[in-house]
């Protein structure tokens, strides 16, 4: 992008808003040939307000058009984070000659001051594809007076008990309901009193199975959990995962409870959930995650436009060293997207950077293959005074993102800084897949294994990459550099008109 090129901080390749703020992403199910990402959107502004669903498709998890607003606030509240189905057997009554989609969404209604707020689980119903929606009548379909904090439902049928199942952020906790046909719901269970992390108020919660290095006989459920900022924890939100086993009823954790296991190792991943109804033909586990981080979220250096989605990414279950891990990969539509740079094998850091001189990137992606025991890695988005670093330190045995000078970054005290992930390696050789769009930067370690996700805002003229190495004369096994281009204008996302 040219230096004379406005910038408004919109990544190439990563779903933002045409407009205004945008936060969590929502109701994520594929529906007759489109993945539909719904998502917390104040249209009204550039920071959280009175929250709506905004909403977006996609036909490849890449190009994705942003349509009107889907859901919006009402007498019952504002309408916060929830999930979408598609009610194939119509248990609500809501469709008679087809299939259509039930979005459930927590509705928070602001109270006399003084006084808490009040969140409930209520519904929506879509016969045209998600474009318009009718609220359910009878709204809301569940409450709880025990908890203030009672929001962000994701929710899945289970063949196993023929039932509706929920998962409901609870404060400290999530419950457990489940229902027939998503209008009357009844307790199961209670989970996370004195395991994982507690740093922050419980959010946007998922629960799924997985196969376990791919063997159909040996099934995990997986338990997503955020973690809100808290003042006192430096690192703001995070989000866990957990995996165990799931009765229908009650979640049963491999964890013990000083245990934490964290999905992301960077900043700035926080919310994301699964992909609904994807075809059991697919044999993948979607995710996509909100951007940021609410420790700078509304803070964060922005023009018409504030927040952005990651990459959408295939989740799986491998065993890495007598663990069994939660391992990420980008989504592999992505590659589609790839314009050959540079391949090169057995080269050294001089050699590489011989080949990277003057090449100005603006998003693009760099696989490459290092020894075990290698400390080396790439400088990306180099400018004058400006770059951010990311590789492995052999020493250490981590995955590391360093933003510190990567540029504006004087907006929080706490963003700059270095991030890293502990690297668990069966094999003699490590991998780096780095994603760099923009204004940000996603790492995969060893085939997903450790993954970093970090914002960064660097001028557009810091286009600059260059590789690095302890010892020079070790060569790297192998690099590829490839730019990404989508075919859609203004950051890969298009608005319609209705």
């Amino acid at each position: 992008m040219p230096a004379s090129t406005k910038q408004n901080y919109r990544g190439v390749y990563h779903f933002s808003p045409q407009a205004k703020w945008m936060n969590d992403p929502n109701g994520m199910v594929y529906f007759e040939g489109e993945y539909h990402l719904f998502f917390q959107h104040h249209p009204g502004g550039m920071t959280m307000g009175a929250m709506h669903w905004g909403h977006a498709v996609s036909k490849d998890l890449v190009t994705w058009e942003e349509l009107p607003v889907a859901l919006f606030p009402d007498e019952l509240g504002m309408i916060f984070s929830g999930s979408a189905v598609v009610d194939w057997n119509n248990t609500t009554g809501f469709f008679a000659d087809k299939p259509g989609l039930v979005a459930i969404f927590t509705h928070h209604l602001d109270m006399p001051e003084g006084q808490p707020p009040v969140q409930r689980q209520s519904l929506a119903y879509s016969h045209d594809n998600g474009r318009t929606w009718t609220k359910y009548e009878g709204n809301p379909v569940l409450e709880d007076d025990a908890f203030i904090d009672f929001r962000d439902p994701k929710v899945f049928w289970n063949p196993e008990t023929d039932k509706w199942v929920m998962i409901v952020a609870c404060g400290q906790t999530v419950c457990l309901y489940h229902s027939p046909d998503l209008i009357h719901w009844t307790f199961a269970s209670e989970f996370g009193k004195g395991i994982g992390s507690h740093d922050g108020v419980w959010e946007c919660p998922d629960l799924f199975p997985l196969q376990v290095d791919g063997d159909t006989s040996n099934l995990k459920w997986v338990m997503l959990v955020s973690i809100g900022a808290d003042p006192a924890f430096a690192e703001g939100s995070r989000t866990q995962y957990f995996t165990g086993n799931f009765d229908g009823y009650v979640f049963t954790p491999d964890e013990d409870s000083r245990t934490i296991r964290w999905l992301d190792y960077g900043r700035d991943n926080y919310a994301g959930v699964s992909w609904s109804d994807v075809p059991e033909a697919d044999g993948r586990r979607l995710f996509i995650g909100w951007m940021s981080n609410w420790m700078y979220a509304q803070q964060t250096p922005a023009e018409e436009f504030r927040g952005a989605m990651t990459l959408p990414r295939e989740l799986y279950l491998e065993s890495r060293e007598g663990k069994i891990l939660l391992v990420q990969k980008p989504a592999q539509e992505l590659e589609a997207a790839r314009i050959p740079v540079l391949s090169l094998k057995d080269v050294t850091v001089q050699e590489i950077n011989a080949s990277l001189a003057g090449l100005q990137l603006d998003a693009y992606g760099i696989a490459a293959k290092l020894p075990r025991g290698m400390s080396a890695g790439f400088k990306v988005r180099v400018g004058t005074g400006e770059e951010t670093v990311t590789g492995i330190d052999a020493q250490t045995g981590e995955l590391y993102v360093d933003r510190a000078a990567s540029g504006q970054a004087g907006f929080h005290e706490h963003f700059p800084g270095r991030h890293s992930a502990a690297l668990q390696a069966p094999g003699e050789i490590h991998d780096l897949c780095i994603y760099v769009d923009r204004t940000s930067v996603e790492v995969f370690g060893n085939g997903g294994q450790a993954v970093i996700t970090d914002l960064i805002f660097p001028k557009p003229e810091s286009a600059g990459l260059a590789a690095f190495a302890e010892n020079e004369e070790t060569p790297f096994l192998s690099l590829e550099v490839y730019k990404l281009d989508l075919p859609a204008a203004n950051g890969g996302n298009q608005q319609s008109e209705g």
